[in-house]
């Protein structure tokens, strides 16, 4: 898809994000943001039957009287979205020389943030971006405004483009999902609604990832293809690692190989969402094929009944 199309989706999306801006933030906080943040608001005197948790020692020594501590839950929070641009999210498993119109994994995940973004900035919330590859390419401050949108937006169909026209040597490969995580945790220092868009196809990132789960929201949303569970049965494939640049020929029609690509990629799925569970982050799994605003859509109406 070239970046006129991206652009024609991505411009309607305004319209379509009404209803899902509902389901993600308006409302209920408390039911979406699990754990959300509170703020120090004043000191009273203590009351029969206030938590002896709350108690303000110190401002109970100073005046000879027990004092407790009042908070007032943050309404206001910023969504922070972390987008996946290195090589693994351009490929496709195309026959050779055939369009499948099937879209690629980074522009699944773009129309996503997109969803994301517009419903956050509806409901009034900041919204911040982080693009990352083998290192942090861009980064957005959570901000308000449809003009901070478009512009997060902007960079994400550039990257579009460039992702396609980037160096292929091997140096300018790889995934540091590690890295984004240790920006994101940095960077934000109130709780956030954090959204991880990625193919995952990385190491190394769960340590950082059950680390910003205990400060923040967390929601992973792993991109993914139906090729992941049935690879066509063509003839020899030859098949190239986008983060490696590694090549081989397949053969797909092979019983042994079709079990062990499906095994492959079914171990992956799992301990992905074993690590997500393990954080207490949300996941999704996002495929290509998907209509991303119904998933979506679906995914947070459930999210907000739990």
């Amino acid at each position: 898809m070239n970046r006129a199309e991206l652009f024609s989706k991505i411009a309607l999306f305004p319209l379509h994000a009404r209803g899902l801006a509902e389901e993600i933030l308006a409302g209920d906080y408390g039911s979406v943001f699990k754990g959300q943040g509170i703020e120090f608001d004043e000191v009273r005197h203590y009351q029969a039957g206030d938590d002896i948790r709350s108690v303000d020692w110190n401002a109970s020594a100073r005046f000879g009287a027990p004092f407790v501590k009042m908070y007032r839950e943050e309404k206001e929070m910023s969504v922070f979205i972390l987008l996946d641009v290195s090589p693994s999210m351009y490929s496709s498993l195309a026959r050779p020389g055939v369009y499948s119109g099937q879209l690629k994994p980074y522009e699944q995940g773009l129309l996503a943030a997109a969803l994301i973004a517009f419903s956050a900035s509806r409901t009034g919330q900041r919204v911040g971006a982080l693009f990352f590859d083998k290192g942090i390419r861009r980064v957005f401050y959570p901000r308000k405004g449809r003009g901070h949108i478009m512009a997060i937006l902007g960079n994400g169909l550039n990257e579009a483009e460039e992702g396609e026209k980037r160096d292929a040597e091997a140096g300018d490969r790889g995934s540091n999902l590690e890295a984004a995580l240790t920006g994101a945790g940095r960077l934000l220092k109130r709780r956030s609604l954090v959204v991880i868009i990625s193919d995952f196809y990385a190491a190394g990132w769960e340590s950082e990832f059950f680390s910003l789960s205990r400060g923040h929201d967390l929601i992973a949303v792993r991109i993914s293809s139906p090729h992941n569970r049935e690879i066509p049965p063509w003839g020899i494939l030859p098949l190239q690692d986008p983060e490696t640049s590694y090549r081989l020929h397949a053969l797909p029609h092979s019983p042994a190989f079709r079990k062990a690509w499906q095994e492959w990629h079914r171990e992956r799925q799992n301990y992905w969402e074993a690590q997500c569970r393990r954080a207490g982050a949300s996941f999704l799994n996002l495929s290509v094929s998907d209509d991303a605003a119904g998933v979506l859509f679906r995914f947070f109406s459930e999210r907000k009944k739990k």
